[in-house]
């Protein structure tokens, strides 16, 4: 059989572009089935050290164990959920004073403009309702758009929980499916991958776990130490939204300079909540997310972007969390297969390949399971 490596370049890219075609499609059309399958198998490989202490150490069967597993993990995302809802209900609660204050910070911000760009207030309103009346025909179907997202984000979780229930329960069966896909003499490179993404995601979500109830608290603190309202409320958006990579904390910011201004007699208090947050990310990528997650899979920036857009392109928000996960885990298998190291590459980083390029000995553990 003719090997790939020697078919001539115009083959060899003809096929490359259309597998990708291929593959983006079913992705794309496979979203419903998907998605909550990999959060499913992120969850269980999360969860599988409490559900292996249930069973060996407190004699658990392994379906009550799973149970267990998947309850304990359900009360932690519920607690979330319960915080930012009761922190949402008090700006609900606050809701006139928080149009009465709207109104007056853009009454300041006209009278600014205004001074400043010498465009008086009838020029304004006029921009003003031309924009609104464009947003009004799309706005008559945001109930029945809210209505219809929040039933399929609920159907979204309850299968994810039941899948990871599934997928803790039947492990050994998975496992054995795997061992009986792949020839006998790839099994101890199958079962390193396995061991490695296993260990590799692991660290991941408890890594950005953590770095999450670090960023909130901090920012919790900061903000109520400046005086500035609901400040629990956007330590947790800026702790939730700091997961996704870059664009979480930008979105972030402009979610929490939208209520300051709102909310804040003092102008000043913007710059301020924009200073924090800056700080912030700049404290969290450089020291708090080396040292807390560290995974040795490491991703190159310009793939990481590229990466979340691609995933908010195909699955939207569940595909921005997603991406990173699956790119690490994508690296992995690229590193330990041959014919594909050359992918491997592209997703690493361009320091650890000088590194490696210097002194390949220097770090032996990259091509095995992590530590």
């Amino acid at each position: 059989m003719l090997q790939f490596k020697s078919l001539p370049f115009y083959h060899k890219l003809a096929s490359v572009l259309v597998s990708l075609v291929i593959i983006g499609y079913l992705v794309i059309q496979g979203k419903e089935i998907l998605s909550p399958l990999i959060f499913s198998a992120i969850f269980s490989i999360l969860l599988l050290p409490v559900a292996s202490f249930l069973e060996g150490k407190l004699g658990f069967r392994r379906s009550l164990a799973a149970f267990v597993s998947v309850f304990l993990l359900l009360a932690i995302v519920s607690g979330i959920i319960y915080l930012v809802v009761v922190q949402l209900s008090d700006l609900a609660n606050d809701w006139p004073q928080f149009k009465v204050q709207l109104n007056n910070s853009l009454l300041s911000l006209r009278h600014w403009i205004a001074v400043k760009f010498h465009i008086n207030g009838s020029k304004q309103l006029n921009f003003i309702h031309s924009a609104t009346n464009t947003a009004l025909p799309s706005g008559t179907t945001v109930v029945g758009k809210t209505i219809v997202s929040l039933s399929s984000t609920l159907f979204f979780l309850v299968f994810t929980f039941i899948y990871t229930l599934f997928f803790l329960t039947y492990r050994s069966l998975l496992m054995h499916f795997l061992d009986s896909v792949f020839l006998e003499k790839n099994a101890r490179i199958v079962h390193d991958i396995i061991e490695q993404v296993q260990q590799i995601l692991r660290k991941y979500i408890i890594g950005l776990f953590i770095e999450m109830c670090i960023i909130s608290i901090v920012i919790c603190i900061i903000f109520w130490a400046l005086g500035i309202k609901y400040a629990i409320l956007l330590g947790l958006i800026t702790g939730l939204f700091n997961i996704i990579p870059y664009i979480g904390i930008f979105t972030a910011t402009i979610i929490s300079v939208f209520i300051t201004f709102a909310t804040a007699a003092v102008g000043g208090k913007i710059l301020v909540v924009i200073i924090v947050l800056i700080i912030m990310h700049l404290v969290d990528s450089n020291i708090i997310l080396p040292f807390i997650v560290g995974s040795r899979v490491k991703i190159n920036p310009l793939i990481t972007v590229l990466g979340i857009v691609l995933g908010e392109l195909f699955w939207g928000v569940s595909g921005m969390f997603l991406s990173i996960p699956v790119i690490a885990v994508l690296k992995i298998i690229f590193d330990r297969v041959d014919s594909m190291k050359a992918w491997g590459i592209l997703l690493g980083e361009e320091n650890k390949l000088r590194r490696q390029k210097n002194n390949p000995a220097a770090d032996p553990e990259d091509s095995g399971p992590g530590q």
